[in-house]
C-alpha cells in the first residue's frame, strides 16, 4: 500500500503512523506528510483570508520519534528507525 492510498482509507480523526528504517525512506515520508499538511500556497497579494483557505487533509502529530539508547542496546537493528505520525482532518 502506498502513502496516498493509506491517507485515502483513513477516516477523519484517524492516525497514520509510518516507521522508516532508512534515511531515504524517511525523506520520502517526511516530504509526503509535510506536503499533505500544508494549505495551498497562494501568490502574495491575493486578498484571501486564512479561514477561507481549504483545510489540508493531514495534521502532523508531534515530531519524529527515534529510539532511545536503551532501545538500541536491547535491539541494535532499531538504531535507524524513525516514527512519524499524522492525523486525518475533516477535509
Amino acid at each position: 500500500m502506498t502513502l496516498p492510498q493509506a491517507v485515502d482509507l483513513l477516516e477523519p480523526g484517524g492516525r497514520l503512523a509510518v516507521v522508516s528504517f532508512h534515511s531515504l525512506e524517511d525523506r520520502l515520508v517526511k516530504t509526503f506528510l509535510r506536503e499533505r499538511s500544508r494549505a495551498d500556497a497562494l501568490p502574495r497579494g491575493v486578498p484571501v483570508r486564512a479561514r477561507d483557505l481549504p483545510v489540508p487533509p493531514l495534521r502532523l502529530v508531534g515530531r519524529a520519534i527515534r529510539p532511545t539508547a536503551a532501545e538500541v542496546a536491547a535491539n541494535p537493528r532499531a538504531r535507524s528507525a524513525t516514527l512519524r505520525v499524522a492525523e486525518r482532518t475533516g477535509a
